[in-house]
């Protein structure tokens, strides 16, 4: 349906401030900047207009089709080298990139190194929705497996293919009509809130700042303002998707109002490639961040106390915990509160009260007034960055964010944690300093507190049907990539993944059975009803409408109905 079918909702994988101790929505410490040329994708669309693409160096012919990568696609010879010509001039003047041009070895990465060897026949730059409908006509007469990218998040990698990225990032328009505004769905998340702040206004949305907007949305897009506002897709009010068959087509409650519904928490990757969105926007009154933590030793009354408090306040308070472990630095494990509050310091720091009366002791840390922007910098972990910083530089020259590695796993709860799962989440923190851990590792879990306008919002009115859950979990871990080129998932990260496997499965008998689509998880067996619980057979028959033949899918991908 969109850019990166997986990701999307939160802080990225391993994006975190220099500032680490502030527990934004993931405590990882930040990476130093990622290696590689200042501003490659403009370089790479100023070569190939030129018509002249010179071949990289180092980099080699197309080779076999990825593992996992094909999205199941029979086999097929594929298009001729001419063929691929006659598609780049269609393009003009969009850009394709194919194996053994300048720029491939850049333009083919994924934000997550794990995925560096996948290798696609060709990315496309799209620079219009008839761009991308060529390129739809052009992987159904070739059988060419396609994928759609924007921020390429994915955490299963499925923003890539053996065959052809629909790239959507040059797609990156913003229009403000006053209380409206409208997208494209190339735009990356920090991009979007600085220019809404620009002008007075906040969408809900999540916290990663390089994430796509198309991929957070169509997934349900989870964030810190959404008990107040709900989710970014509770606040889209219009779609355009370009589908299978290259139609392009304007959705909304309206026109096509069974794909827009889809488009409303179904997930990216889906039904087409969305070329713009149109959200509803919001005026906010005073914005209050607090950051605190407890010593170690206070775990788990922190944790009671927390699930006791957070989901029950009003709709303007917003807040997260982090048990993280970290063993190769200075604090090994810690215990970490922080959260939104759409009012006063003096306001929340009355609502701060009641979380300590609940946890018995007070945390170290004040709430503090600051500017909607200022807020989702901080909770991107670029607090002491400005916008352009807060990029990776292989995009934005003044980027200083760095690609790393992540697995992660979701559970939603609808039930309080009993004190039995409140130990085994604390002890099973405290196991990742045994696990043997790759340089630069660390692990833990983040629970995002859910409630207020996301539980307002029934179950089948979106797509997204999670909307009972008193929070949200993530369990996640990573690590610094090793120094050889592709060789990321060492021993040690793997030790790494077998500890998160054995946390989230101890978990899961008191989890509701849902996980977060946004999250995606290729292990995850049961990912239809965990995904889109009672919601997945009207979905099955959207893919049955818009996608007959299934040129659009992936492992976890929805299928059509019967």
């Amino acid at each position: 349906m969109s850019s990166d079918p997986a990701p999307a909702g939160s802080a990225g994988p391993g994006e975190q401030a220099r500032r680490s101790h502030r527990p934004t929505r993931r405590a990882v410490l930040l990476s130093a900047a990622a290696a590689g040329g200042a501003g490659a994708v403009a370089a790479v669309i100023q070569a190939t207009r030129s018509g002249t693409p010179q071949p990289a160096a180092g980099s080699g012919p197309s080779g076999s089709a990825p593992g996992g990568a094909q999205h199941g696609h029979r086999a097929h010879p594929g298009p001729s080298a001419a063929d691929w010509t006659a598609l780049r001039r269609d393009l003009s003047p969009a850009m394709l990139i194919r194996p053994g041009e300048q720029g491939y070895r850049r333009a083919r990465l994924l934000f997550d190194p794990r995925f560096d060897h996948l290798r696609p026949a060709g990315i496309a730059y799209c620079r219009s929705a008839a761009d991308v409908s060529a390129c739809l006509a052009f992987a159904r007469r070739f059988a060419v497996p396609v994928a759609a990218r924007s921020g390429g998040h994915s955490y299963a990698g499925w923003s890539s293919t053996s065959g052809l990225i629909v790239d959507v990032t040059q797609l990156a328009s913003f229009q403000a009509d006053g209380s409206t505004v409208q997208v494209g769905t190339g735009i990356r998340l920090i991009d979007f809130y600085s220019q809404l702040a620009d002008r007075g206004l906040a969408v809900p949305g999540g916290s990663c700042p390089t994430v796509g907007i198309a991929g957070l949305t169509l997934g349900g897009g989870v964030g810190v303002l959404g008990r107040a506002l709900g989710l970014a897709c509770d606040n889209l009010q219009a779609v355009q998707i370009v589908t299978a068959d290259g139609q392009v087509r304007d959705c909304d409650s309206q026109q096509h109002p069974d794909l827009f519904w889809a488009s409303r928490g179904g997930g990216g990757g889906n039904f087409g490639v969305a070329t713009s969105l149109t959200f509803g926007a919001h005026r906010l009154p005073a914005m209050t961040l607090f950051f605190l933590s407890w010593p170690w030793s206070q775990a788990e009354r922190v944790l009671a106390g927390w699930q006791a408090w957070a989901p029950y306040q009003g709709d303007e308070l917003w807040s997260n915990l982090h048990l993280s472990a970290a063993p190769g630095g200075p604090s090994p494990f810690s215990v970490q509160v922080g959260g939104t509050f759409l009012g006063s310091p003096g306001d929340a720091a009355a609502l701060l009260d009641k979380l300590y009366a609940a946890v018995g002791s007070q945390g170290s840390g004040e709430p503090f007034e600051t500017s909607y922007l200022a807020a989702m910098l901080d909770e991107a972990g670029c607090s002491d960055l400005t916008v352009p910083q807060c990029h990776l530089p292989s995009l934005v020259p003044a980027g200083q964010l760095a690609r790393q590695p992540e697995f992660a796993k979701s559970d939603f709860f609808t039930r309080p944690l009993p004190p039995a799962a409140i130990s085994k989440l604390v002890a099973g923190t405290e196991q990742f300093a045994g696990v043997g851990a790759a340089a630069g590792a660390s692990g833990g879990v983040a629970l995002d507190a859910c409630g207020g306008a996301i539980n307002r919002v029934g179950p089948a009115e979106t797509a997204f049907v999670h909307r009972d859950a008193l929070f949200l979990a993530q369990y996640t871990t990573t690590w610094t990539p090793g120094p050889r080129r592709g060789v990321v998932v060492d021993s040690g990260a793997r030790r790494q993944r077998q500890w998160q496997r054995g946390l989230h499965a101890a978990m899961r008998p008191y989890a509701s059975g849902q996980a977060y689509q946004n999250y995606i998880d290729p292990e995850l067996a049961d990912w239809r009803q965990a995904y889109y619980g009672a919601n997945y057979p009207r979905l099955a028959r959207v893919k049955t409408a818009y996608d007959p033949g299934q040129l659009f899918r992936f492992p976890q991908g929805i299928t059509p109905a019967g």
